[in-house]
This record gives C-alpha cells, sequence and structure tokens, in this order.
C-alpha cells in the first residue's frame, strides 16, 4: 500500500464551501514510520467566525429542503466517496498506522452512516396523540436543531466522522466539525469531495488544529445549538463546561472501563475468540475494547493458556503487510503511558503472560507486543482507568465473589461482555452489568443499534434511529378541529 509523500503534503480545511488555508499549520506524523507526512492549516479566530456563519446560514437553505432533495445529495456523496476509496484508505494508513482490513473498515462505515441515516428519517416517528374529548388533533413534529458542533477522537477517523455527520445531514442540520489534530487527513479529503457532491456551503465545515482557546467560540457560540464528541471523560467535562453559557444539546461518547465476565460454563474457546479479537483490534485502541476480564477459577488457566496461544499469532504491521496484523499506537507518549502502566502491576503483584515490552524487531514506528497480565487485582491502575492499549488484564473470580458488583465497580459504563451458556445467567448479568452496550456470547456492534454509555462514559447515542431523534426537535401541534 502507498503512503503519503514525506515531503509534507499539504490540505485544506472546508469553510463555507471553500478550501481554507491558515498562515500556520500542524505536522502529522505516521505512527508506523515516525516520519511527518503531512501539514494541516492551524484554524485562525476569524476563521471560526466564518465557520458559525456560514453554518447557521446554510441551515436555513438545507433545513428547508424537502428529504427527498436532500437524500439525494447525500446518497451522491456516498457514491463519490466510494469512487476514492483506496486513495482514502491510504490516507488513513498514513496518518493512523492501521493495517489495511482495519482502515476499510473505517473508511465503510462513513458511507454505511450516510446511507442508514438518510434511510431512517424517512421512518421518522412522528405520532399523532388522542384526544379525550375528540376536540382536538394532536400530533408531533421533529424538526432539525440547528447548527451542530463535533469534536471527533483519532483512533477510528471515519467512523467517528459517519456517526454525527450521519444524522446532521440526515436531520437537516449543519455542521462544524473538529477531527483529532494527530489523524485529521482523512476528514479533510473527505470534506473537499462534498464540494463535489453539491452538498451547498456551509452544510459541511471541517477544521483543523490543536488550539482549544482559539475553538471556544465553537462552544460558546449562542449559534451552537448542539454539542457532540467522542474522547475522553475528562475533555468531555470540560468542554460541557465551556458550551454551558446558554441552553445547548449535548450528545457526548467519553470514556470507558468495559469489563469482561467468562462463567464457570463459558465456551472458553468462543470467549478467548472475542475477547482477544477485540482486545488487540486497532492495537487497543477502541473505545469499548475489553479493559478487565473477569475469568472464574475454574476456567481461569485454560483462558489464559488459550488467550496466549491466541495473541501470540499476530504480526507487527501496517497497510497490507501479510499475517494476521497488528499496527502501532499512535503516539510515543501513548505507548509509554501504557508501558508505564504494565509495570506498575507487575511491580504490584501481577502476572507478565505475554509481552509487555516494545518489539526488537520493529526499529521504527510506535509498536508495542500484545501483552497478558495475569493476577491482576481490581485496584491497579490499569484495572482502574481506561487501558485504550494492547494490554489484557485477566482477575480471577471464584463463587464466593459478587463478581456482578466487581464489573460494577467502576466510575464508568461504556460497553460490557459476558461468556456463559447458561440464558439465564446471560439474561440476568445482562440486566445488572450497568453499560450502555452488553454483549453475550458474541461482540456484536452495528450502525443500527444505539450506542453510548452510563455514568461517567457519556450522554446520549451514537449509531440508530435514537442518534437520529437527537438532532431533531419534538414539537407537539395542537388543531382545534371540534369546538
Amino acid at each position: 500500500m502507498s503512503t503519503l509523500n514525506v515531503n509534507k503534503q499539504k490540505f485544506s480545511m472546508l469553510i463555507n464551501g471553500q478550501l481554507i488555508t491558515a498562515k500556520d499549520t500542524l505536522d502529522v506524523i505516521n505512527p508506523a514510520t515516525e516520519e511527518v507526512i503531512a501539514a494541516v492549516p492551524q484554524v485562525e479566530p476569524e476563521q471560526i467566525t466564518m465557520a458559525l456563519d456560514s453554518a447557521d446560514n446554510a441551515f436555513k437553505l438545507w433545513s428547508s429542503m424537502s428529504l427527498a432533495s436532500r437524500s439525494e445529495l447525500i446518497l451522491n456523496y456516498a457514491n463519490i466517496l466510494e469512487q476514492h476509496r483506496d486513495e482514502i484508505v491510504d490516507i488513513l494508513v498514513s496518518e493512523t498506522g492501521k493495517p489495511a482490513d482495519n482502515a476499510e473498515y473505517d473508511f465503510d462505515m462513513l458511507v454505511n452512516c450516510l446511507r442508514f441515516f438518510i434511510e431512517e428519517a424517512k421512518r421518522i416517528d412522528q405520532p399523532v396523540i388522542a384526544d379525550p374529548n375528540g376536540r382536538f388533533l394532536n400530533y408531533m413534529i421533529r424538526q432539525p436543531l440547528g447548527v451542530v458542533v463535533g469534536y471527533l477522537a483519532w483512533n477510528f477517523p471515519l467512523l467517528n466522522l459517519g456517526y454525527k455527520l450521519g444524522p446532521v445531514l440526515a436531520s437537516g442540520c449543519t455542521a462544524i466539525i473538529k477531527p483529532s489534530q494527530l489523524t485529521p487527513l482523512a476528514t479533510l479529503r473527505c470534506a473537499q469531495l462534498s464540494i463535489e457532491a453539491g452538498i451547498p456551503a456551509g452544510v459541511i465545515n471541517i477544521i483543523s488544529g490543536d488550539r482549544y482557546d482559539v475553538t471556544e467560540p465553537l462552544l460558546t457560540s449562542n449559534k451552537t445549538t448542539m454539542f457532540t464528541m467522542i474522547g475522553s471523560t475528562k475533555a468531555g467535562v470540560e468542554t460541557m463546561k465551556s458550551a454551558c453559557t446558554n441552553i445547548k444539546h449535548f450528545s457526548v461518547e467519553l470514556g470507558g472501563n468495559s469489563p469482561v465476565v467468562v462463567y464457570d460454563d463459558a465456551d472458553v474457546d468462543n470467549a478467548v475468540a472475542n475477547v482477544v479479537g477485540l482486545k488487540f483490534a486497532n492495537t487497543g485502541q477502541v473505545c469499548v475494547s475489553p479493559n478487565r476480564c473477569f475469568v472464574h477459577e475454574s476456567v481461569y488457566d485454560e483462558f489464559i493458556e488459550k488467550a496466549k496461544i491466541n495473541a501470540q499469532g499476530l504480526v507487527f504491521g501496517t497497510g497490507r503487510s501479510e499475517g494476521n496484523l497488528m499496527g502501532p499506537m499512535l503516539t510515543s507518549q501513548a505507548r509509554e503511558r501504557v508501558l508505564t502502566s504494565i509495570d506498575d502491576a507487575v511491580v504490584k503483584g501481577a502476572k507478565l503472560v505475554l509481552g509487555g515490552k516494545i518489539p526488537e524487531s520493529m526499529d521504527k514506528g510506535y509498536y508495542l507486543e500484545p501483552t497478558i497480565l495475569a493476577d491482576v487485582t481490581p485496584c491497579m491502575n490499569l484495572a482502574c482507568d481506561e487501558i485504550f492499549g494492547p494490554v489484557l488484564p485477566i482477575i480471577k473470580f471464584t463463587d464466593e465473589d459478587d463478581v456482578i458488583a466487581m464489573a460494577n465497580d467502576t466510575d464508568y459504563g461504556l460497553a460490557a461482555y459476558v461468556f456463559t451458556t447458561n440464558l439465564q445467567k446471560g439474561l440476568q448479568a445482562a440486566a445488572q452489568i450497568q453499560a450502555g452496550s452488553v454483549c453475550v456470547n458474541e461482540v456484536h456492534y452495528d450502525v443500527s443499534l444505539p450506542h453510548g454509555g452510563l455514568k461517567q462514559s457519556g450522554v446520549g447515542k451514537d449509531c440508530s434511529h435514537y442518534s437520529l431523534e437527537e438532532y431533531m426537535t419534538l414539537k407537539r401541534v395542537s388543531v382545534l378541529v371540534n369546538s
């Protein structure tokens, strides 16, 4: 697979239908080669004002268009994106270090979201409410909120874009989106293609940069009706505080600390395949990645041995290299943070089953060995905080332990996983675990299924018709028909 020219290819922002540069730029680094591959604009204060004005003005046009007219443009956009699929996937690989199949999934989720949400918009629920006295016709109307500001995470740049842009466009809202400063390239390229698709100027605005003092007006402006983001809980709290200058809607998917419960009657081979597969996908940099794996003592040793064998089949690499690939972490700082967590756990008594260090075979790139830790206790740092790296901590539990209470002993509640062949036990665990989604016996996510957290993992939903509804008002209309 090709990579971007290392002579700092330059990208542009999209504001009011125009490709915009800036005086200062920000470098983007390929985590697999540690080379600077591109420069993106460092957004300027006047460009923030321009983006707010253009999104506000475009909302009047876009929201008044018929759903059929919007649908035609959105589907055309999806088709044009697919025509540039290979190019965009190459960009994703270069800025993230992903294996090609992971980058292809990332891209496909963008176009899938665009198509899914426009179909959901055709079936949005607007019910009639009966009047017991027969005097009024009462009905509900859903209408677009207005200007939506979105901040995106770096781990799945285009999936995250699709989660936000899909419902924005389908609902009739307009968007100002800031991708992560670490992985902005594919998002900026996709924004550029919206011009070719005929999306009206100002409907989609994509900016870049890392100066939050400059982008602060996006949060505080009265023109912003909704703020949405994917990121850490700390960042979510800080941005929501800043945005509370007037009444806004919020939809934020934040940090996680996902538990796995493997009961004594579980199909261990199936549990290992699912847990290891998800844990080391995207080098563990997944918001719903297993973070604490509780395994019953009767299958504990078997689970650890089979997990080790499974993880040993991973091969370091990026793009279209051969084998079951695991790419690098995104930054050297993130790798050092994870290494510190591993060392801390070992000092406190955890057993290093596999990995735990920088691979000697890779002289470039922010690679880290797939790591499995046994004899982990719930009080260790990596069992309390989101790891966001390729480390699987395994915790033994017995019949005397309240494993559901152990799973719930966290401030977070994004996702959870349960493995058992006892249907009643699986259903009870799913009901009692405090998480926005619980998968029993198989990891399963889809754009048609709501995704979002409980507790400190956020508010609101991505994906499904539940997400689309968050971008729309719920207005009641009562018409006197019989006086």
